[in-house]
């Protein structure tokens, strides 16, 4: 996951997720730098599988660890193998709605990268 904050730092680290359908769900600490980056701007990249597979471009909805429907952070939970609501640290989740998707595999597999532009499909 790739954020950056209001003056423009990067900064990479690597979160578990889970797909909702709609959405993919992270959690992380409030104070960390991806927490304070997310909150601030609500913009992240993320690159998921290998570097050259698929790279989202998406929008941040802040959610307050109680704020979240039990039955969301349970699925949460089964997925990633942890409870960010079960730990001593002040996490949030935050509901990353995608934007842009792309994929690479192999330049003969595609005939372009882009899978959705502006939240709308394009395959």
């Amino acid at each position: 996951m790739a954020t950056a904050s209001a003056d423009g730092a990067p900064y990479l680290v690597p979160l578990s997720f889970d797909w909702g359908g709609e959405a993919l769900l992270v959690a992380t600490t409030t104070d960390s730098p991806t927490g304070r980056n997310l909150a601030a701007t609500r913009a992240v990249r993320l690159g998921l599988g290998h570097t050259r597979d698929v790279h989202v471009q998406g929008e941040v909805e802040v959610v307050e660890i109680d704020a979240l429907p039990q039955e969301r952070g349970d699925r949460f939970v089964v997925h990633t193998g942890f409870d960010p609501r079960a730990l001593a640290t002040q996490n949030r989740w935050f509901r990353i709605s995608a934007r842009r998707i792309q994929a690479w595999r192999e330049v003969n597999e595609m005939p372009g990268p882009e899978l959705m532009r502006d939240g709308r499909s394009l395959v």
